[in-house]
């Protein structure tokens, strides 16, 4: 679909007063670069809000001109699978504990030396604050630049309350390094 058709109902959702603002999900540099050029180019609304898959595990598809872009832009930046699908809480270690849950097959892949030196790096931090590794993997995630807010999905009141308890842990810059080397691509 042409972004400008896009923007056209998008605009028309804005003016009838039905969204307040308008996002998009899963496009790259180039995607939103023109996306953001076909608004200017036709006056219509661009998007203040992107929707990409980023956390500890996955880093690849935001950092570099994704991210430089929508923080040169001003557009927020809201992140999905926060939590790379459950498997940076520290639930998922082997694959024997791909049972868990409904969803434990989507972190298979997860399971190899990068993800153990992850979750080995959430663990030593989560140690040290008294904290959960998914409550450290998400205040990595927004301390990280152009991160606006993730999104991550709890199934109790205890992992609700953990989840709003990452909000306030805040990581020393040496841990945030730590995490970040143990998370990189070999």
């Amino acid at each position: 679909m042409p972004y400008e058709e896009t923007l056209r109902a998008h605009e028309a959702l804005l003016r009838a007063g039905k969204v307040r603002a308008i996002g998009a999900s899963n496009l790259d540099a180039s995607q939103l670069r023109a996306s953001l050029d076909a608004a200017a180019a036709s006056g219509r609304p661009r998007y203040d809000v992107l929707q990409p898959e980023y956390n500890l595990a996955d880093r690849a598809g935001f950092e570099g001109a994704l991210r430089d872009l929508t923080m040169a832009e001003g557009i927020g930046v809201v992140t999905y699978f926060s939590l790379a699908k459950g498997f940076l809480t520290g639930k998922y270690r082997s694959v024997e504990d791909l049972g868990q849950s409904p969803r434990g097959g989507d972190v298979r892949g997860y399971l190899n030396e990068r993800g153990m030196r992850i979750l080995a790096a959430l663990d030593a931090t989560a140690k040290a604050h008294q904290a959960r590794p998914a409550e450290v993997a998400l205040a990595w995630l927004m301390a990280q630049p152009g991160v606006t807010a993730p999104i991550a999905s709890a199934t109790s009141v205890s992992q609700v309350d953990s989840l709003m308890r990452a909000a306030i842990l805040t990581l020393s810059a040496e841990e945030l390094a730590a995490l970040t080397h143990a998370s990189r691509r070999d």
